[in-house]
């Protein structure tokens, strides 16, 4: 017989899993799962001595060499924080030193100026034209912009309006539209209208036609590993995206699978696009510029370009007004004798040229988003009509009115201004 108490189960001892201690502000978890310090971020860098030593003996680099270097330098690139070390994003970094020491170069002298503020919007487009066709994620031109607003504000009270040509209430003005560009900015970096599931293309689709329609994007995409495409906008054709898809005509058989995304394993609404830096779809998708724009922030983008547009005109007036005294706004740009004999106004001199240069590249982007919304299309296909050559081209090319989508311009206008609002009804052709 067995005694009392003998048939109780043994209990298990838990085996409790030691806890991880709380980092401190200056320490991190590295990318290889180790625990690290900042203090220690030039310490046991095998590639970047390998690097050197490669350099020093006039070797050259291999090419995995310098990507494991920047990927370490990224890695360590921190800042202390409550509860671990930050990791700072290394492609901010350039702006916030390199803008104010160019302007400040090119204060020193007229061709100094023009030399440098020639080569730093070059720069600028041929870093854009780096990273979109590798399809990297950069927070450079975000960086860039913000901080030009930054600095060019902070100029301006440190060397405009203590001259005392600048009231109050003109100083007011100018920061509220100072205030309104980071609120509109902060509304257009929000969702631009992702496609992130199924059932937002199209529910009336069986598993059984779903399942059909990746095994056929699937097979679609063999022999296209990689594909690699220049440029800020793809193309919907099978030769410029073989990943992605091109759009049928309204009555083909196969349109459903021309809309069908093997990326994303959904199937698209007319006009939505796979973005590639994102990498994700987008419904009615415009362009990529610092974050993708489409159908639910396009009117913020818009937004923020005319609040742009009108603050930096009347900071430039407030500008020249001061420091180029009794002569219009367009004289003073071109003209304005012993700007430089004073260090502080021909750094504001700088400053106005800079703020010009930008200011007119905003123009450009706003009129052409005008045009656009006025013939009812968007950038993308734009640049497909330009490219297959479908488009009907007016004024040399600055209107490409695709004809798909054009109802006239107060419906076109009414209906961008109903963008992202459930109640709007889309037209049959829009809808897949």
């Amino acid at each position: 017989m067995t005694q009392k108490g003998s048939m109780k189960p043994v209990k298990k001892k838990k085996t409790e899993e030691p806890e991880l201690e709380p980092l401190c502000c200056c320490e991190y978890i590295d990318r290889n799962g180790e625990k690290n310090h900042v203090a220690t971020c030039l310490c046991d860098c095998q590639d970047l001595d390998e690097g050197c030593d490669r350099w020093i003996t006039c070797k050259s680099l291999q090419p995995d060499t310098c990507e494991r270097i920047m990927d370490t330098i990224s890695d360590r690139l921190r800042i202390p924080w409550l509860r671990g070390a930050k990791k700072v994003n290394i492609s901010i970094i350039p702006p916030l030193v390199l803008l104010p020491v160019f302007l400040h170069v090119a204060s020193w002298h007229f061709l100094l100026g023009v030399v440098v503020l020639t080569s730093l919007p070059v720069l600028a487009l041929w870093y854009y034209y780096l990273t979109h066709r590798r399809k990297e994620q950069t927070l450079f031109f975000l960086s860039l912009g913000l901080f030009s607003l930054g600095y060019m504000y902070y100029v301006f009270l440190q060397e405009v309006v203590p001259k005392g040509r600048v009231g109050p209430f003109q100083l007011a003005v100018l920061t509220c539209g100072l205030f309104l560009i980071l609120l509109a900015l902060h509304r257009a970096k929000k969702n631009p209208g992702y496609l992130s599931n199924l059932a937002s293309g199209d529910r009336s689709l069986s598993g059984s036609q779903l399942e059909c329609l990746n095994r056929k994007g699937q097979e679609k995409t063999k022999g296209f590993p990689g594909a690699d495409m220049s440029g800020s906008l793809n193309n919907r054709t099978t030769k410029d995206d073989p990943k992605g898809s091109s759009r049928m005509p309204a009555g083909s058989p196969t349109k459903a699978k021309e809309d069908w995304c093997a990326k994303c394993q959904l199937v698209r609404p007319a006009r939505a696009w796979h973005c590639r830096i994102c990498g994700i779809c987008v419904r009615r998708m415009d362009h990529h510029c610092v974050c993708c724009v489409g159908e639910s922030n396009h009117q913020a983008f818009i937004l923020a370009l005319l609040i742009f547009l009108l603050t930096s005109v009347y900071g430039i007036t407030l500008t020249l007004d001061t420091i180029c005294r009794d002569r219009s706004v367009f004289t003073a740009l071109f003209y304005c004798p012993g700007v430089y004999a004073n260090y502080s106004s021909a750094l504001s001199f700088t400053c106005v040229w800079y703020s010009v240069i930008i200011t007119a590249g905003m123009a450009y982007i706003f009129l052409i988003q005008l045009i656009n919304i006025s013939y009812n299309v968007t950038e993308r296909e734009v640049q497909q009509a330009l490219r297959q050559k479908t488009g009907r081209r007016l004024l040399c090319g600055l209107i490409v009115d695709t004809g798909q989508y054009n109802r006239g311009f107060l419906r076109n206008w009414h209906q961008f201004s109903t963008l992202g609002t459930r109640a709007f009804h889309h037209p049959a052709e829009d809808i897949v």
